[in-house]
């Protein structure tokens, strides 16, 4: 494989190692990461508009230049404790891809940390916990330095069946369309 054809498949070569490009952020002081081929923008926070009768970690929606996407906050997703937003929040805007259709979304991160370059090698499997803890989006584990990072499938996550149901373009746009 050459590396003009590593690239856009969103894999890097450096050296002889080929690996996958991700992009880290940070919710309730521990980092995750998805892949960078699935980020089309990074915002600083702006508020967004309230949508009547969602979920309460869809925080509303966003005007993207002209179109209308979701926002999602990942804490509140992840049920951990909320947090005021500062000047380190970050919406990123994501492409989701759900029964080969590809819809744009925001998800709200306390930060934005930086890329990495993990092979294969280095990514360990999602650890298997049992009972009623969904973990189908977790891809793997990647320790770094004295940490672990978290590596996220984003289409999993977004696509779940409850996320699916509540958030698709379609249901907001519907929702908006009826609260005016």
């Amino acid at each position: 494989m050459n590396t003009g054809q590593a690239q856009i498949q969103g894999n890097i070569i450096v050296g002889d190692v080929e690996g996958q490009q991700f992009l880290s952020f940070f919710l309730d002081d521990e980092e995750y990461a998805i892949d960078i081929l699935r980020v089309q923008e990074l915002r600083g926070w702006v508020p967004v508009t309230r949508v009547p009768d969602m979920p309460d970690y869809l925080k509303g929606v966003l005007n993207l230049r002209g179109a209308i996407i979701p926002v999602v906050d990942l804490r509140k997703r992840f049920s951990l404790a909320e947090v005021e937003y500062g000047p380190t929040t970050v919406v990123i805007v994501i492409k989701v891809v759900s029964n080969d259709v590809e819809r744009v979304m925001g998800i709200i991160v306390d930060a934005v940390a930086e890329t990495y370059i993990f092979n294969q090698a280095e990514i360990q499997p999602s650890p298997q916990v049992g009972g009623s803890i969904n973990s189908d989006f977790i891809t793997g584990l990647v320790a770094q330095d004295d940490r672990m990072i978290v590596l996220m499938d984003i289409d999993m996550l977004m696509n779940s069946d409850e996320m699916s149901v509540e958030i698709s373009g379609k249901n907001v746009e519907k929702t908006l369309q009826e609260s005016t």
